[in-house]
């Protein structure tokens, strides 16, 4: 079984480890009610979802 022979240094760790990093949500504004929201996600705020109504808002009281 290979086993390394030498320990990596902590600078070619970082290198290696430097593509990990998590990227931010790409967001686009609502057609209906113009609210930034992930692509592919019902609007929280107007339930709106491919041009149809899915998920209607709850009335806020």
């Amino acid at each position: 079984m290979a086993v390394p022979k030498r320990k990596h240094s902590n600078s070619r760790s970082g290198m290696r480890r430097s593509h990990d990093k998590v990227k931010a949500k790409n967001t686009s504004p609502c057609p209906q009610c113009g609210t930034n929201i992930p692509s592919h996600v019902v609007c929280p705020t107007c339930g709106y979802y491919m041009g149809r109504i899915v998920n209607p808002p709850k009335d806020e009281e």
